[in-house]
């Protein structure tokens, strides 16, 4: 994978403080008469879009510097992160955000729903403001081509929000494989119980779109909440928690979880795009396969061969479908809720979600007996949040920068993309970023936006 330009531009970055809030200690840098980078000990400038939820964990893991504009679409959801930060400033349109806070502002967290990532973080990237954006990192294969070229052209610090791969168990696998811990790797599973199984997911809507038209809460502003999506009637089914089971606002179990889940096998196979990816799934009525992610899914993705590394099939399961229970693995064990399995000839390792859950040799007794191989990788200090204001500050790339996220995402998107298009195996041109054998799956790989909202 290539690596963001380290000489990072700050042109547009720590500038003109004078509009913050009188609260924030930060001093911009030509003040100091100082030429090169930020400080360590200085804090950055940060705004939010998508202030609720899981944005509200990723502001208070940067509270450490100043939380200075938040935008959210409901104000209800967002409350809690308003009344923590009352320093900051408010708004529900994050265009009118970042054009009254452009000269205060130096990074942005972006933790909306799926559909909305790519507009917002293209808006911030555009203005050469350093991004985190919630994963997966966009809701479609162009809009996350698109945001990573953008990255690599503005030259701003990025970082995907799939916390794991700041971790030093997803470190350890790289390692163990790398130092042939199980020989060559020509098989994986993944599994998810996902959307069957935790909260959000317990109401998750396998449902034909719903006919009732509610009133819109006075708290939310449901045009801005749709975005670039075709307009429909507000129905609490879709928000604040059941969008990800959407086709037009989220990406499924797959989407959600396989950032976290695959992160570790894409890493440390170097997997890169498959060549190939087909799905099986439960749907079968097409007024509800048209409209919602079915309860459970099987998807198959072919690796080519990476240097002096075999091909890999690598199987998704969710839905609480699991994969064969290997050999290895000791009788009265668990597989556990969501994880993988990488098949090596000379072995297995088995480990949990977002590469943690515990990376380990099976069955146990081989664990015990290897002799691990000495640190290769540098580890990340602190949370992965923390990862990226680093970077932000000494222009060193984050540990998954779009560089890194935004390949891992296409991958997992186009599992998506096959669960949409069942029984129809695609035929995957990554170069060129099409399917070039169904001519259905095009609006989908680059979709249509609505007035007002563009890349």
């Amino acid at each position: 994978m290539g690596r963001q330009d380290k000489n990072v531009s700050r042109r547009d970055m720590l500038v003109g403080a004078a509009g913050a809030a009188g609260a924030f200690t930060f001093v911009p840098g030509h003040v100091l008469g100082r030429s090169g980078g930020q400080s360590a000990n200085e804090k950055l400038n940060i705004a939010a879009i998508g202030s609720g939820g899981m944005g509200a964990g990723n502001i208070n893991a940067c509270s450490t510097e100043n939380i200075v504009a938040l935008c959210d679409v409901d104000d209800a959801r967002a409350a809690g992160t308003f009344k923590k930060f009352p320093n900051a400033r408010r708004y529900k349109d994050f265009r009118v955000m970042l054009d009254k806070e452009d000269k205060n502002i130096d990074a942005v967290i972006v933790a909306t729903p799926d559909h909305t990532h790519a507009v917002a973080a293209m808006a911030c990237i555009k203005r050469r403001k350093h991004v985190y954006v919630q994963k997966p990192l966009a809701h479609s294969l162009y809009e996350v081509r698109m945001l990573t070229e953008a990255a690599r052209k503005y030259k701003v610090q990025t970082q995907m929000g799939n916390q794991g791969h700041s971790s030093n168990e997803i470190r350890l696998l790289c390692e163990w494989i790398q130092d042939g811990a199980i020989g060559p790797v020509r098989e994986v599973y993944a599994w998810s119980d996902r959307p069957v199984g935790g909260h959000p997911w317990s109401d998750f809507p396998v449902m034909a779109r719903p006919k009732e038209t509610p009133p819109i809460p006075k708290t939310l502003d449901w045009d801005l909440w749709l975005g670039p999506v075709k307009h429909r009637p507000y129905h609490p089914i879709y928000c604040p928690l059941s969008w990800r089971g959407w086709w037009d606002f989220g990406t499924g179990a797959l989407g959600d979880m396989g950032c976290h889940i695959l992160d570790p096998v894409f890493w440390a196979l170097k997997l890169g795009s498959p060549s190939r990816v087909e799905a099986a799934t439960t749907h079968y009525k097409p007024e509800i396969a048209s409209e919602t992610y079915p309860r459970a899914s099987m998807v198959r993705y072919e690796f080519p061969a990476r240097g002096d590394m075999p091909p890999v099939k690598l199987t998704w399961f969710d839905g609480r479908l699991m994969p064969p229970r290997p050999r290895d693995l000791e009788a009265g064990r668990n597989l556990g809720t969501n994880g993988a399995l990488l098949m090596g000839d000379k072995g297995t390792i088995m480990h949990g979600s977002h590469g943690a859950g515990g990376v380990r040799i099976i069955p146990e007794t081989k664990m015990r007996a290897y002799k691990r191989p000495p640190q290769t990788l540098p580890r990340v200090k602190g949370r992965h949040e923390q990862d990226w204001v680093r970077a932000c500050k000494d222009g060193k790339p984050a540990s998954s920068s779009f560089e890194y996220g935004g390949p891992l995402t296409e991958m997992v998107l186009l599992g998506v993309l096959a669960m949409r298009l069942k029984n129809t195996p695609l035929e995957w041109d990554a170069e060129n970023l099409k399917v070039t054998n169904c001519d259905e799956a095009a609006p989908y790989v680059k979709p249509t936006f609505r007035a007002g909202w563009t890349l």
